[in-house]
């Protein structure tokens, strides 16, 4: 069993998703504009759907931590719940 991150690696990691996810964004408008950027515009598409939904995974592992020490929990109890439950919440 691996060990628990802490409330402050999963921001930590959350900044650094977000951060990767800012400069894809800002380097899709600059591949889009030179010829024969697509094969690159789809490999980072599909990393963007990627860093969404870790970064889901995180935001809710985070919730979790937060509810659990609230409710006088140990919040290491939380899990990092998978994908298809994740990504299975109603907006």
């Amino acid at each position: 069993m691996t060990k628990p991150m802490t409330d402050e690696q999963a921001q930590a990691r959350i900044e650094e998703l977000e951060g990767e996810e800012r400069r894809l964004r800002r380097d899709e408008g600059v591949v889009g504009e030179h010829a024969g950027g697509e094969g690159r515009l789809s490999v980072d598409a599909q990393r963007l759907a990627e860093i969404r939904v870790e970064l889901d995974r995180l935001w809710d592992y985070l919730r979790q931590r937060r509810a659990r020490r609230d409710a006088g929990e140990d919040p290491d109890g939380a899990p990092m719940r998978d994908e298809g439950t994740v990504e299975g919440y109603l907006g």
